[in-house]
């Protein structure tokens, strides 16, 4: 946890909006020259594809494969490799944030970095971030998304569906229906998503949404990356009385997992 002393309060106003639809957009959760340092560090440990050995680093959107481009390339745990990324103004203003919205006992951290290359970054398509998750527990979760640069509909800002957080978990499936592919969409039919609404951001703002928010950012068709830099808060999760399963989970065969169960096992 950051050390910093935090600048951010949301209003009454924020925070009655994000229970009611489910997210939030604020114009800033830090400031340019942190975010400078931040974009620095960022780059420096995607062009060093740092994690990929562990499974922390990996195509989000593709099989991943060794030797082919990533469609787009994400890194969990960032800040392992980049100390500059954690113990900052942002990480100090989402975990105030965390606990208006949450409550008390809630806690944020950094949790991943996902990279749109310019003109090929692939679209993530729409989803919820709780289909990633243990069914057998219940959470009380949120996700802060914060652009290491201006986020536009162009290069893949964020897009959000109000009011999904009060659905259940819909049916999801692999991207492609191909089980290679880390990344989840939610099948088709599933959901209506015509009352989409997007959020761009100038560099340092943020989105927040709860894990059965559904969300999505499309390609990015500009000529600038876009970088964005996702932080996680929550309370602890407790164990459900009603058991689910996600047989979309289930069936993953993906080369990020093979080659963190090859780490675990040497």
């Amino acid at each position: 946890m950051s050390n910093i002393e935090p600048t951010l309060e949301l209003t009454p106003e924020q925070i009655a909006f994000f229970h009611q639809n489910g997210y939030l957009a604020i114009e800033a959760i830090t400031t340019l020259e942190e975010v400078e340092i931040m974009r620095d560090a960022y780059d420096r440990i995607f062009r060093e594809r740092a994690g990929r050995e562990e499974g922390n680093q990996f195509d989000l959107a593709g099989t991943d494969e060794e030797g082919k481009e990533a469609a787009l390339p994400q890194i969990l745990n960032p800040a392992k490799y980049a100390p500059e990324l954690a113990n900052t103004l942002a990480e100090a203003n989402a975990v105030v944030a965390v606990q208006q919205l949450l409550g008390a006992e809630a806690t944020a951290s950094v949790a991943h970095a996902i990279f749109k290359p310019a003109r090929s970054g692939a679209a993530t398509p729409w989803h919820q971030d709780e289909a990633y998750w243990n069914p057998e527990l219940e959470y009380t979760s949120l996700s802060i998304w914060m652009p290491l640069q201006e986020a536009t509909v162009e290069n893949g800002c964020m897009q959000f569906i109000p009011g999904s957080h009060k659905l259940e978990v819909v049916p999801h499936q692999s991207i492609n229906n191909d089980p290679r592919i880390h990344g989840l969409e939610v099948q088709d039919g599933a959901v209506d998503l015509s009352a989409a609404v997007a959020c761009p951001l100038p560099p340092g703002g943020a989105t927040f949404h709860l894990s059965r928010t559904l969300h999505y950012t499309a390609p990015n068709r500009s000529d600038v990356p876009r970088r964005a830099l996702i932080m996680g808060g929550s309370v602890p999760p407790r164990q459900r009385e009603t058991p689910r399963r996600f047989p979309w989970k289930d069936e993953k065969q993906t080369a990020r997992q093979q080659r963190a169960d090859e780490v675990k096992k040497s």
